[in-house]
């Protein structure tokens, strides 16, 4: 669990949303005048690296040590622009961090030393390392073995402190549980997308400038070589930013007009945007779709054989598109599955058996064309001149059961669980506005 933590890198509970948490709504309460006149100014370029929290200190370098770690979690390079914005954005992650481990010890929570380092040695092996070179690899990076360690720390505390003094007291009826399952039911056959999201607020004074940028951070993602989460975690503005940008799975009605048009005309796999929303612009990323309790086609699982030809180094594009036709058409004649070995060595390719492959994890290019194959039949030729150029041979195809409603437990641990998170948001909340914090 700690492990997640680290590498979703900026930890928090992230409520799925497309509003910046600190958007104010007009009908906030506040009693501010209409025309506002801003006494003394503000200069953004001012930086406070460090806090005092209750009397517990957050150094520099506590600051510089866990950029450092979530640019490892995140195995990105951050640039001058993107470091600073990190810092402020790690400094309060390491002022609320703080204030969950204090509230813990109130509750008599105790986190041991062996604790600790049993995550850490799991964190490390999440590295594919030992935990002696997982401390010099973050020693290289920047960061450090403690920093590491206090991250593990704060997570641990917060979660004990939720299952003692929270989760008891969440109660969920049985009443609720029916109401929902009888929602689901109704919902039977509807689309559900699954979406991540990037939202960047803006407002009147800003609106082009931030419209401009997200232009240039979606062309950006649009050449493909940073997943899309990666972006999220480091320029989202939602708290969604957390989990990648993730929205979990959607039905069009409960999404923003602007979204939900957007999101009934892409396809599984398109990059949509800038949107404007309330508050800013948005980018979606649908990385799947499904209907509600019903079968998916693309949960069949398939029984492939992969036919891999490789091209000898400085193949030109004409060469490979040569050689891409002489392959196609060999593996069109194929006659059944039984057969591919043969071809294959006729032709000198290599043969690769997969019998679990589902559809839907298959790139979004390949699934239309897989579902429409018979067994026995061969894709069409697909690779590029350096990677060499592939067919995928359907062998056999197990389709998915009918959807069928969860159960009533799993239905209450999900209401649980949301109400849990709730609670832990609004503890946090009255932490923040409690405590005395000293910008040095």
């Amino acid at each position: 669990m700690i492990g997640a933590v680290v590498l979703a890198a900026m930890a928090a509970s992230a409520v799925a949303q497309t509003v910046q948490d600190q958007s104010v709504p007009d009908n906030t309460g506040l009693d501010i005048p209409a025309n506002l006149q801003i006494f003394g100014k503000l200069d953004p370029n001012v930086r406070k690296p460090t806090a005092i929290v209750n009397d517990s200190v957050i150094t520099g370098t506590d600051v510089d040590q866990r950029v450092a770690l979530v640019a490892v979690a995140n195995n990105a390079k951050l640039s001058p622009e993107d470091r600073d914005r990190v810092k402020l954005q790690v400094l309060r992650q390491l002022i609320d961090e703080t204030l969950q481990i204090q509230e813990a010890k109130t509750a008599d929570i105790v986190i041991t030393p062996s604790e600790i380092t049993q995550s850490f040695d799991g964190v490390a092996k999440k590295f594919n390392r030992t935990p002696a070179a997982m401390r010099t690899f973050l020693r290289q990076e920047g960061s450090s073995e403690r920093s590491l360690k206090r991250q593990i720390e704060g997570e641990l505390a917060w979660q004990r402190y939720l299952r003692r003094r929270v989760e008891p007291f969440v109660n969920v009826g049985d009443e609720e549980v029916k109401g929902i399952l009888d929602r689901l039911q109704a919902a039977k056959g509807t689309d559900e997308y699954n979406l991540h999201e990037i939202f960047l607020r803006s407002d009147a004074s800003n609106g082009q400038q931030v419209f401009a940028n997200a232009r240039a951070l979606l062309a950006e993602i649009q050449k493909g070589q940073r997943p899309f989460e990666e972006f999220a975690r480091q320029f989202s503005e939602a708290s969604t930013k957390a989990v990648g940008g993730d929205l979990g799975w959607v039905r069009a009605s409960t999404l923003p007009p602007e979204l939900a048009s957007a999101t009934t005309t892409m396809a599984v796999g398109q990059v949509a945007g800038p949107i404007e929303v309330a508050g800013g612009f948005s980018i979606l990323y649908l990385t799947d779709k499904r209907q509600v309790l019903t079968a998916d086609p693309r949960d069949a699982r398939l029984s492939l054989k992969q036919l891999t030809l490789r091209f000898p180094p400085n193949t030109s594009a004409a060469q490979a598109q040569a050689r891409a036709a002489a392959f196609g058409k060999a593996t069109q004649e194929l006659r059944g599955c039984g057969t591919v070995e043969k071809v294959a060595a006729g032709i000198g390719a290599d043969v690769v058996d997969n019998d679990t492959v589902r559809v839907r994890d298959l790139p979004a290019q390949l699934q239309e064309i897989m579902l429409k194959l018979q067994v026995g039949e061969s894709s069409p030729p697909f690779g590029s001149a350096e990677q060499g150029v592939r067919a995928l041979v359907l062998c056999g195809r197990d389709d998915a059961a009918a959807g069928s409603l969860p159960s009533a437990d799993q239905v209450q641990g999900q209401l649980e669980q949301q109400r849990v998170n709730l609670r832990a948001q609004q503890k946090l909340r009255d932490l923040r506005r409690d405590a005395v914090v000293d910008y040095r």
